[in-house]
């Protein structure tokens, strides 16, 4: 191995090791607790380092929400692909989504609540592992869309997932409940009266 090969090497598990950190502080003590200080010392490297793979902490959750969003549709395209029946699909991929966001409270707060998550730097396109969620959703309610456009019953699902998700973390809404809702919602947005609206 190179010495050029070995640094990008080392590199590449330092910004690893920054983002999973980061994650795994966050989950502990919340987004907040979580500065660039603090994780420099959590790491055991200086600050300058980690601004060498990271601009700010705005930056690192903003990482850290590309790789959950990645996460999350991987989960939802093996949810998708693992029931043939089109309503028994869309029914594992909303339950995917549920079990993600619950699983990861924090993790989802970066991904789609956080600006410095949910927004891309510099007024970037919207990021690839978000198009890949929507483009998952969007999969899973084709088959029943009949005349209506897939992408926007996918955008609607999506939302309607994500208010979900979000009250049920903030305690306004039962965890017990969710799979109740979440078909429910699925038969209102894809049942026979959804046609008629």
């Amino acid at each position: 191995m190179t010495p050029r090969e070995r640094r990008l090497r080392e590199q590449a598990q330092r910004h690893r090791l920054i983002l999973a950190t980061a994650r795994e502080m966050a989950e502990a003590e919340g987004w907040d607790n979580v500065t660039t200080r603090r994780l420099a010392d959590r790491i055991e490297y200086s600050q300058p380092v980690l601004y060498q793979h990271f601009k700010n902490k705005d930056a690192i959750i903003h990482a850290v929400a590309q790789e959950g969003l990645a996460e999350l549709a991987a989960a939802l395209r093996a949810a998708r692909l693992g029931v043939a029946d089109p309503h028994g699909a869309l029914r594992a991929v909303a339950r995917a989504y549920a079990d993600f966001a619950a699983r990861g409270p924090v993790l989802y707060q970066a991904m789609l609540v956080l600006e410095a998550g949910a927004a891309p730097p510099g007024g970037e396109p919207t990021p690839q592992p978000l198009l890949e969620v929507l483009g998952e959703i969007e999969e899973a309610v084709r088959p029943l869309a009949g005349d209506r456009d897939p992408r926007v019953l996918a955008e609607v699902v999506w939302s309607a997932w994500h208010g979900l998700a979000t009250l049920t973390h903030g305690g306004r809404l039962g965890a017990e409940a969710t799979p109740e809702r979440l078909a429910v919602l699925a038969e209102v947005l894809t049942g026979p009266a959804a046609q008629l609206a």
